[in-house]
């Protein structure tokens, strides 16, 4: 199934992409996609009750505004320096174990969402990830059994303000999560429908011109091994998003370097998971 949600900021409403190419919206169904969702086999439960209600449920415009295909979850954990030429290109040696750090959840917003420079930012970049999103309690997980724990993937932009990251001390966490630096969506994909997460393109262009092409394929540390090593660390909840990192031609590995201004336009994408579009807008 292809989850997404849709609707004004504060109102969203869950939905489905049926194999059809129809989107539904299953509102009547009862639940948003958030933690309990994801926690009480919703997943199935869903799948279940279309069986019978989907030729009841209303459409849904392409027109609408989608939103973050999950509702807020209770954390958003992220990979850095995951992809061999991206480390490459930023001049950082290849890491031992993966790299975390978190971002906030109020940055949260629809795939197709402006996204806002913030105030004083001289160096808004891009970068276009996979995001896993887990299906149930993760603890002490084995390499082995880490895609048991995983509902489905998104695309995931994981904005970064550079100088914020780092040159002004501290956690990276600080360049990461202004409001709107985590378009999700525009559908969460769940994980039969992707057999392999492990060789996925993915893409990204500034004004029309690629400066993103890669695959999953140079992360460093794949998805089963992240799942793994970050439930090592803390107890992983329904819901919540890992975003796997980012490959090379991110603006501050271009020589010369180059970042967002208003009017910038970021479409990006990965193989069987969708296609996002934001305009990039000064804080107001």
């Amino acid at each position: 199934m292809k989850l997404f949600r849709f609707g004004p900021p504060d109102n969203e409403r869950p939905g489905v992409m049926l194999p059809s190419g129809a989107s539904l919206d299953v509102s009547a169904f009862g639940q948003d996609y958030d933690e309990n969702f994801f926690a009480t086999n919703g997943l199935e439960k869903l799948a279940t009750w279309l069986e019978t209600n989907a030729s009841g449920c209303p459409g849904v415009s392409g027109s609408v505004r989608r939103a973050s295909c999950i509702k807020r979850p209770s954390k958003i954990v992220c990979v850095g320096l995951n992809y061999a030429k991206h480390a490459a290109e930023t001049n950082a040696p290849v890491p031992a174990e993966p790299i975390l750090f978190f971002k906030s959840t109020t940055a949260l917003v629809g795939p197709d969402d402006n996204v806002m420079i913030p105030k004083k930012s001289e160096k808004t970049d891009w970068e276009v990830e996979l995001a896993i999103i887990i299906g149930k309690k993760a603890t002490y997980v084995s390499k082995e059994d880490a895609f048991d724990y995983i509902a489905g993937y998104a695309v995931h932009n994981d904005y970064s303000e550079r100088a914020f990251q780092l040159e002004r001390g501290g956690q990276w966490v600080k360049g990461k999560s202004a409001d709107t630096f985590a378009p999700l969506g525009p559908f969460m994909v769940t994980k039969d429908e992707v057999p392999n997460p492990n060789k996925l393109g993915l893409w990204l262009r500034v004004n029309g011109e690629s400066l993103q092409d890669s695959n999953t394929d140079d992360m460093i540390f794949d998805v089963p091994t992240l799942v793994s090593y970050i439930s090592q660390f803390m107890t992983l909840l329904p819901g919540d998003v890992i975003s796997t990192g980012t490959p090379s031609g991110v603006g501050m590995g271009l020589k010369p370097q180059r970042f967002l201004k208003p009017g910038d336009v970021v479409e990006l994408g990965i193989e069987g998971l969708g296609t996002q579009k934001q305009t990039a807008v000064s804080y107001s």
